[in-house]
């Protein structure tokens, strides 16, 4: 995958992830009610982390970007990973101290944008924890559609978990 660029929004700069954001990122990976409808559950340790990081920093499948304020100090990430022509999944993740923010959805809306624009995506899809009533309302709020629910999808630290499957085309968005 080519490098990714910088993205900025009024309040925002993504940024490309890269391992040593781990550090910081320990702030959310090792938080249990932030990690609680994630795949894995909370990380012990700042190298369990780094080396996180240092994985989805490397950009295949993944491009992920740091949600900074500034450029600097990573309060979470987006991602698209994509594992097939035109089509990406996208996830986010942000430390507890900055929800309620709008933040998710503004790096979503970036991020967005620029699979669309540039990547030649065609559609995008957020698999999501059914009780996970955040990252629903943020991706809802970006104009996907709920498109099924695949029942025990995930066996996860709290147990075997269905999926929401959200979808969003191409022609459906809006900036």
């Amino acid at each position: 995958m080519a490098s990714l660029p910088a993205l900025a929004t009024d309040r925002l700069t993504l940024r490309p992830l890269a391992g040593e954001d781990g550090a910081a990122l320990h702030a959310a990976f090792s938080d249990p009610g932030v990690m609680k409808y994630w795949s894995g559950g909370p990380h012990e340790t700042v190298e369990q982390t780094l080396a996180y990081a240092a994985e989805n920093a490397a950009g295949e499948p993944y491009a992920t970007w740091a949600i900074t304020e500034d450029g600097g100090e990573a309060l979470g990430w987006v991602t698209l990973g994509s594992e097939r022509p035109g089509v990406a999944e996208i996830g986010f993740i942000l430390r507890r101290d900055r929800w309620g923010r709008g933040y998710a959805g503004e790096a979503a809306q970036a991020v967005l944008a620029y699979g669309f624009a540039e990547m030649g995506l065609h559609r995008v899809f957020a698999d999501i924890d059914p009780d996970n009533a955040a990252s629903i309302g943020v991706v809802v709020r970006l104009g996907f559609r709920l498109e099924g629910r695949l029942r025990q999808a995930w066996k996860t630290h709290i147990g075997l978990r269905d999926s929401l499957i959200y979808g969003l085309l191409k022609d459906e968005y809006r900036t």
